[in-house]
């Protein structure tokens, strides 16, 4: 733990000080970031309608947490996208409208159902991922191999630190 400069003990992780918040590095990442996030919102959108032309924006994410995780209940789908059950029940819905998911019964629990991928959903999810890939290696080809595999840590460590 570091002292705050005035020997008094209190550690900086807990407190931070307004004048920190003007530091020309936190100025940075906040500018920074709010481009990568308004532009990530972009991309997703391009993405969604990549999957599906009548794909919402926000159900990309669901498809993309099916397509890593496999299948879920929707509670589970709810709580890590961060919306409430009748949201999620709507957007699944859509999504099953759409042939991308399909709902099984949870062996483990009757009453409950798990929600999955159908191979159509994948398909479609599994292409648009590779294309975006492709995309993020030639924007990024004149990078060394090392600064991708950073960045990448760093984010993971900043996604990590958002969690909490």
């Amino acid at each position: 733990m570091h002292e705050d400069g005035n020997g008094d003990g209190r550690g900086v992780e807990s407190e931070v000080s307004t004048s920190g918040l003007d530091h020309p590095g936190f100025l940075a990442l906040e500018r920074e970031l709010t481009v990568l996030l308004r532009r990530a919102r972009a991309n997703q959108g391009e993405m969604a309608r990549e999957v599906h032309p009548d794909l919402e924006s926000a159900a990309y994410g669901l498809l993309v947490r099916l397509d890593e995780c496999g299948r879920q209940r929707a509670t589970a789908l709810a709580a890590y996208i961060g919306v409430g059950k009748a949201t999620m029940s709507r957007q699944l819905r859509a999504l099953e409208d759409l042939g991308l998911v399909a709902r099984e019964p949870d062996p483990a629990d009757g009453r409950a159902w798990l929600v999955a991928l159908t191979q159509e959903g994948h398909d479609r999810v599994t292409r648009v991922r590779e294309a975006r890939r492709a995309r993020y290696a030639r924007r990024l080809e004149n990078w060394d191999s090392r600064e991708v595999t950073e960045l990448a840590r760093l984010l993971h460590e900043l996604n990590r630190g958002m969690e909490k």
